[in-house]
């Protein structure tokens, strides 16, 4: 059965937080520190009010948030919208996209990703972009399967304790399911 994919509510930040933290837990284990990992569970109520923010004013912004939802709980997110390292041309982003780590490899991240790319179309880009740590194989080999090419753009995140992560961004060229590459 296909993941129900719906706009996030005001209600959901807390599924939405707790999700973002279990699955950074979970995928970055052995990329980033343990103990930054382990401490994250801390900063939930941080977390909680940063969605709630960006779901309020997410069309102030051009942002959009989506969930998908398995009867009444969600089990993963996404969010897009315009790119933060604009080119010449109109270009959005997948700014995060998770899945809850007890749902991976049940389609529920195909789903969000297919629905994410659909909506930046939509809105009129044609090209969008994402960043993903380069030591993450398993995100790569996602984002990879899904047609998207890693573009030779790095940038390093800077977090708490000194942790610095390489990031690499990737990027495709939009268009419907019918036209041709």
């Amino acid at each position: 059965m296909d993941p129900l994919v719906r706009r996030a509510a005001l209600e959901d930040v807390v599924a939405i937080a707790a999700v973002h933290t279990r699955t950074w837990q979970a995928a970055y284990r052995g990329q980033i520190p343990d103990h930054y990992l382990d401490q994250l569970d801390q900063h939930l109520e941080q977390r909680i009010q940063s969605w709630r923010n960006w779901i309020s004013t997410e069309s102030q912004n051009g942002h959009e948030v989506w969930v998908s939802d398995a009867v009444g709980h969600v089990d993963g997110f996404v969010h897009i919208g315009p790119a933060r390292d604009p080119g010449s041309e109109p270009t959005g982003e997948v700014y995060a996209i998770h899945v809850d780590p007890i749902r991976w490899n049940q389609g529920v991240g195909r789903a969000l990703f297919a629905h994410a790319t659909n909506r930046l179309l939509s809105a009129g880009y044609s090209t969008a972009i994402l960043w993903v740590l380069e030591s993450n194989a398993r995100a790569r080999r996602f984002y990879g399967v899904a047609g998207w090419t890693f573009d030779g753009g790095t940038k390093k995140d800077s977090h708490p304790d000194g942790i610095e992560l390489q990031e690499v961004r990737y990027r495709v060229r939009l268009h419907r399911a019918n036209e041709e590459e």
